[in-house]
């Protein structure tokens, strides 16, 4: 079974997160979310979200991909939190896959990680990219990177992670019960 960590932060973007823990589980991953400090964590739109469990519980633990979700302030949170940045340079270390969406790439951007690559975030969040290249596509795949756009690209994000742990098959099947794709 593929194993996933999702991270979530004060503010996170809960279209993102939500879309990207759901279409992972139904293709069979199990997926960890993780409070930064707490197991209640509250969304930028005010949503509550118990996650399954606490950074700290999580840091030692291996990873097939890491997927961090936006939001403001989410992201500043994200970014602010070193532990974050430590576990992003440390997962993307190993060559497994990582994932961010919305303005989270910018944390992938100060762990050094996406250097002189291309990804893709929310453009009001383009000009903060200090080693990166952006990319205006909708979602960007560059080696074990997977970076989307915004909160409306979740779900082709979410198919995009699907793909890379378990191929283009798996992403048809979950779409049998969702209809995303046409």
């Amino acid at each position: 079974m593929k194993t996933v960590l999702v991270p979530l932060a004060t503010g996170f973007e809960e279209i993102e997160a939500i879309t990207i823990i759901d279409i992972l589980r139904r293709a069979g991953a199990k997926v960890i979310t993780a409070g930064l400090e707490k197991r209640n964590v509250i969304g930028s739109h005010g949503i509550h979200l118990v996650a399954d469990s606490v950074l700290a519980e999580e840091m030692d633990k291996n990873w097939d991909l890491i997927v961090l979700p936006g939001g403001v302030p989410g992201t500043p949170n994200l970014l602010a939190d070193e532990r974050i940045v430590k576990l992003v340079r440390n997962h993307n270390s190993t060559g497994r896959l990582i994932g961010a969406i919305c303005a989270a790439p910018a944390v992938l951007d100060k762990a050094g990680v996406v250097d002189q690559q291309e990804i893709t975030l929310h453009p009001a969040w383009a000009d903060r990219l200090k080693s990166a290249i952006y990319s205006n596509e909708r979602v960007q795949k560059t080696g074990t990177v997977i970076t989307g756009k915004s909160a409306g690209t979740a779900m082709e994000f979410a198919f995009a992670l699907v793909e890379a742990l378990y191929g283009k098959d798996k992403v048809d099947e979950i779409n049998q019960g969702v209809f995303a794709r046409l």
